[in-house]
C-alpha cells in the first residue's frame, strides 16, 4: 500500500471510530511502524485534516460550533490535581490542553480533551500506570489550562471555583 493510500485509510479509520486510534493500534491494523503513522497524520494536518492527539489517541474531529473558552493559569501539588481537573469538568468546562512555560524549550504544549469525570479518572490512571509525572512538575506546580464552555457564566463559575480552592493564580 502507498502512501497516500494509508493516509486515506488512516482517515477513513478515524472517520469511523468513536473513541481516539492510538498511533500503535493503527500501525498494527496498516501493517506498519508506529512512527510511520506519526508521519502521516503529520502530513495530514499539514494537509488541513482536523486531526488531534490526545493521550487516548488520534481524533479526527470538526471544528466545534463556536464555544466560549479561557486560559487559566493555576498551581497545586500533585495530590489536588484530580480536584482541579474535576472542578472545571464539574461546571461544564472542557479542559482542552496544558500549557507550561519552559526556560529552555518555549511553551510546552499538550493535547487533554477532558470533559467529564470519567475522563479524568481514565487520564489520572494513565498517570499512575505509567509512573510519570504530569507536566506542572517541570515548573514547581504552575501551568495553563485552555478550557472551553457554553457561555462565559461558566467560565466565570469555573474562575470563581479555582479561585476559592487558591488554585487560580491570576483572577
Amino acid at each position: 500500500m502507498d502512501g497516500q493510500t494509508r493516509r486515506e485509510q488512516i482517515l477513513k479509520m478515524l472517520e469511523e471510530s468513536e473513541q481516539p486510534l492510538s498511533g500503535s493500534a493503527l500501525a498494527q491494523q496498516l501493517g506498519v511502524s508506529r512512527q510511520i503513522i506519526v508521519s502521516d497524520i503529520a502530513l495530514l494536518r499539514a494537509a488541513n485534516r482536523d486531526i488531534m492527539a490526545t493521550a487516548r489517541g488520534y481524533l479526527l474531529y470538526s471544528p466545534p460550533v463556536p464555544r466560549h473558552s479561557r486560559c487559566f493559569m493555576v498551581s497545586h501539588t500533585d495530590e489536588q490535581l484530580e480536584d482541579e481537573l474535576n472542578t472545571i469538568v464539574d461546571l461544564g468546562g472542557r479542559v482542552l490542553d496544558v500549557l507550561i512555560p519552559h526556560p529552555i524549550y518555549g511553551t510546552i504544549r499538550a493535547d487533554l480533551v477532558l470533559s467529564c469525570r470519567q475522563d479524568v479518572a481514565a487520564f489520572m490512571q494513565r498517570l499512575h500506570t505509567c509512573h510519570t509525572k504530569p507536566l506542572c512538575t517541570l515548573t514547581d506546580g504552575v501551568h495553563c489550562h485552555t478550557v472551553e464552555a457554553a457561555d462565559e457564566k461558566i467560565l466565570d463559575s469555573i474562575e470563581k471555583a479555582l479561585f476559592s480552592k487558591k488554585y487560580l493564580l491570576t483572577p
